[in-house]
């Protein structure tokens, strides 16, 4: 019997206990996709079997490999209540009758193997070890053979952000917060400010004025993060899947979500890095020292105005609003650099699966091969140039401070008009403390290195043939204008320049090239 395009049976209400009854479904087939011919695509393995849990969409959490592990193998461990549930919803196609069906036979086979396990431990059958009860505090899951899932971990719960609920929640939140940001500027009075330096050169340094913090965190930002859901997602639910149906069970990849935790240590330096480094030791030391103390090497903006106008801002207000902007930056510049470390890792898992596709003779994979490798370097492409934009609104925002010009758009055509006198001169900044351009560096060297990572792993992949010579000739071109930014006059030309290449890249990655849309066609005589 098919339903929803998958192999259904009921189940024979034999007496069997779970183990007996699980080995026999699995297999079946029972839940698995069918052919053309309507038989199931084979029987079910641990990796096939926890991604088909996983992808249920009630199943926030998903399940651990190593829980079904547990269910292939002879020993006395069971299934926990909630997994029962996920189980009967695979085997029951999610058809509402046949999951039904299906938990009350896995409670009753459950209960079953209970029984006779608790029958087997009265006659003193099993070792002493195995006699020692649980400890109170254990979870049910854990009783009942389940092996237990941590508490927290940093990389699944960045995982989770996503890929899990809706695609516009993750942009959606960042763009709220730089709203709610915007408007306490306003209330604070620092949205517009001008500032008269000792030299007599009158500058704008209101918040709204800073691209670092409006065009970055409005626009940039949540066009990255919706660019990283999308190809997570994707790959996740759709690609990852169609490509394991095709390899043999002793070639089969590692489960997506262990590729992440093995991640973790990685997850947990980059937020320590933006919490520790980049929100609270740079606000301490960029806006809150030198407020109290009166000094520092840094040049004035909208958040250090305390510190040259005490009487109209509020030294206790001005950190207040400079802390919850940082932390804010923090938390943001975290879930950028995660979104970067997912890609490497989707990248490693496409890799891993291409090469286990090696053997196989048949077409089907290398066309889906082929299709999953261009759409996720179209992703990677496209996360590329916004991440790069954000590296040039934070270099442009640092070194517009230290300048002559009173505003960035000002600074950005009298720039322009030098192109006729002063053109490719090197400019100097002066004596000025800028972390901001440091970080700007950081950021587009992190973007350029998975871009240049993802060509490589992707571009060297079996069965895959990807154009990448005019995307790749527009990142360099967008990272070169990086570097020229601020450092020879006449830059805005070339920046003018990069933004219509970018505009143009993030709605046509392969910059005009229609060779991805190819498939490959064998013929078998």
């Amino acid at each position: 019997m098919i339903k929803n395009g998958k192999y259904f049976s009921l189940p024979d209400g034999s007496d069997d206990d779970f183990k007996s009854l699980f080995m026999r479904v699995a297999a079946t087939g029972i839940g698995r996709p069918v052919d053309h011919d309507g038989c199931p695509q084979g029987p079910w393995t641990p990796e096939l079997l926890a991604e088909a849990i996983s992808q249920i969409d009630a199943n926030r959490t998903g399940i651990d490999l190593r829980t079904v592990q547990l269910w292939f193998k002879d020993n006395e461990k069971g299934i926990s209540t909630s997994n029962i549930r996920w189980l009967a919803r695979v085997l029951g196609c999610n058809d509402p009758e046949g999951s039904s069906a299906w938990q009350v036979a896995l409670m009753r086979s459950q209960a079953r193997l209970a029984a006779r396990r608790h029958s087997r431990h009265r006659k003193g059958d099993k070792t002493e070890s195995e006699h020692v009860e649980p400890p109170d505090d254990m979870a049910p899951e854990q009783v009942q053979g389940d092996v237990p899932r941590p508490g927290f971990d940093l990389a699944r719960v960045s995982e989770a952000i996503f890929s899990r609920g809706s695609p516009l929640n993750l942009p959606a939140s960042v763009f709220a917060g730089a709203v709610a940001l915007q408007f306490v500027s306003y209330f604070l009075s620092i949205h517009s400010v001008t500032y008269l330096r000792d030299d007599g050169i009158t500058k704008q340094v209101g918040f709204l004025w800073a691209p670092n913090w409006t065009v970055v965190f409005l626009i940039l930002m949540p066009i990255f993060f919706a660019f990283v859901f999308d190809q997570v997602t994707a790959w996740r639910n759709e690609n990852r899947a169609a490509l394991l149906s095709y390899i043999g069970e002793h070639d089969r990849s590692d489960q997506w979500m262990r590729r992440v935790e093995a991640s973790s240590c990685t997850y947990w330096a980059a937020f320590l890095l933006c919490l520790g480094f980049a929100g609270v030791f740079q606000w301490v030391s960029v806006r809150l020292l030198p407020v109290l103390h009166g000094d520092g090497a840094f040049a004035i903006d909208w958040g250090s105005l305390a510190y040259v106008r005490p009487d109209e801002y509020g030294i206790f207000e001005q950190a207040a609003f400079t802390g919850a902007a940082y932390l804010y930056m923090s938390l943001c510049f975290y879930l950028f650099i995660a979104g970067l470390i997912l890609l490497s890792n989707l990248v490693d898992d496409f890799a891993h699966i291409c090469k286990a596709l090696g053997p196989q003779p048949s077409v089907a994979p290398f066309n889906e091969a082929q299709s999953a490798g261009t759409r996720i370097m179209r992703g990677i492409l496209r996360a590329s140039v916004a991440g790069l934009l954000v590296a040039m609104c934070m270099k442009l925002q640092s070194l517009y401070v230290v300048t002559n010009a009173p505003s960035v758009w000002g600074w950005l055509i009298s720039d322009s008009g030098s192109i006729m006198t002063s053109f490719a001169n090197l400019l100097d900044w002066g004596d000025y403390s800028m972390p901001t351009h440091f970080t700007s560096l950081l950021v587009a060297l992190m973007v350029g290195t998975v871009y240049l990572y993802a060509a490589i792993r992707i571009g060297n992949a079996a069965h895959v043939q990807v154009p990448l010579a005019r995307p790749t000739t527009a990142v360099l071109f967008l990272a070169l204008v990086y570097l020229l930014i601020g450092v020879v006059a006449g830059f805005s030309i070339f920046l003018a320049i990069a933004i219509v290449v970018a505009v143009y890249g993030l709605f046509d990655p392969y910059f005009g090239s229609r060779y991805e849309r190819q498939v490959v066609r064998l013929h078998v005589s």
